[in-house]
């Protein structure tokens, strides 16, 4: 269990957390320590101008000069006990003090909420405020945490994204390899049936029965031939719908019971699409059959084809036992099925050659418990 759980993608994302985290903790001590130096260097000016306050040498006056030159980078503003600009101003923009007459208040705002002002006493009822804002640097170390979530963001993105994409291939490249290598084996014996049936149509046998073998072969050359297509880029022909879903229709309801009523459902006769016809009436019959199923013996089949001017839309709806909500996200997914017996391919086959071949959608337009199902396809013009 422990095992099953501990995988590279559980490694990758506790690394990638543990790094988030070590970085948040590290940037909230070096701001920390960054603002406790910049508080200090503020200080040291304040009492510098209070020093040159009270005398007239010029060394003092020197030391004063130095250390406000030696600041370029924290700003500060200097008020009275009324938080009105009064004194010095350090490091803000001059043009923006001679064109907006608020300026200095605005900044004065601002700074009050980034940090406590240092307070000097003038006189025993009077003293200053110097309030004063973060540096670059302080905002960049801040800031650098968000940016550095955002990188492993995306990194993992990019990762998983990436493997996916790999993984995808290879299964689909599996997918084409079973498939044509299921068409190479299929080919010798189909051929080696056609060579017994033609015998039989010379021997004095039943001639139904070779009539009826013959009808098998063809299904099996017609199985083969789809096989034969999956993994190569089919060739797309100008077909009518209608007539592929009737011809479907037919072949289905032959195979099933009396209980089961089918329709179709069309304003025209003749709907053109650009298909694979082998591989979508491949589709056609894998949702008829998978209605079939849900419908254990009775029920109704309807299907909807509608020609709308951008694109062919074809609804299979079914009366059947409809798909949970907790199913409905796996239905297309390889190996998922609800039967006894099945692969569970045929709708993640169907959905490959809609989407993968044909350019268009397959999916569930609605599914209700014990009302039935509705797959809808899509085709553009």
């Amino acid at each position: 269990m422990i095992r099953q759980l501990i995988n590279w993608r559980t490694a990758l994302s506790v690394v990638a957390v543990a790094i988030v985290i070590g970085t948040v903790f590290y940037s909230k001590f070096l701001a920390k320590k960054i603002g406790e130096e910049e508080r200090n260097k503020v200080n040291v000016w304040v009492q510098s101008l209070k020093t040159q306050g009270v005398t007239t040498e010029s060394a003092t006056l020197d030391l004063t000069n130095s250390i406000t030159s030696n600041n370029k980078d924290i700003p500060i503003i200097e008020t009275d006990e009324h938080d009105n600009p009064s004194g010095a101003v350090l490091n803000l923009d001059s043009s923006l003090m001679k064109s907006d007459s608020g300026y200095l208040r605005k900044k004065v705002h601002q700074f009050k909420n980034q940090h406590e002002p240092i307070t000097i006493e003038v006189s025993p009822h009077t003293f200053n405020k110097y309030y004063y804002g973060n540096t670059v640097l302080l905002e960049q170390v801040r800031y650098y945490p968000l940016v550095q979530i955002f990188i492993v963001a995306l990194f993992i993105f990019v990762t998983l994204y990436a493997i996916s994409a790999k993984n995808k291939s290879t299964q689909n490249q599996v997918w084409a390899g079973m498939a044509k290598e299921t068409a190479h084996q299929l080919g010798t014996p189909i051929s080696s049936l056609q060579g017994w049936i033609e015998m039989l149509k010379d021997s004095e046998t039943n001639p139904l029965i070779s009539t009826e073998m013959g009808k098998d072969i063809d299904r099996l050359k017609l199985i083969s031939d789809r096989f034969g297509k999956i993994g190569s880029a089919p060739k797309l022909e100008e077909k009518n719908i209608v007539e592929q879903i009737e011809n479907m229709v037919t072949y289905i309801k032959r195979r099933s019971t009396e209980k089961v009523s089918f329709s179709i459902v069309s304003a025209d006769k003749v709907v053109m699409a650009n298909i694979s016809a082998p591989l979508f009436d491949w589709v056609i019959e894998n949702l008829l059959k998978n209605a079939l199923d849900s419908m254990e013996g009775k029920g109704s089949i309807a299907v909807k084809i509608r020609n709308a001017q951008n694109e062919v839309v074809v609804d299979v709806k079914d009366s059947g036992k409809g798909i949970s909500k907790q199913n409905l996200p796996n239905v297309f997914k390889p190996g998922f099925t609800t039967k006894k017996r099945g692969w569970g391919l045929g709708l993640s086959l169907s959905k490959r050659i809609i989407e993968q071949y044909h350019k268009g959608q397959l999916f569930v337009r609605s599914s209700e418990i014990g009302k039935g199902t509705t797959f809808r396809i899509v085709l553009n013009k």
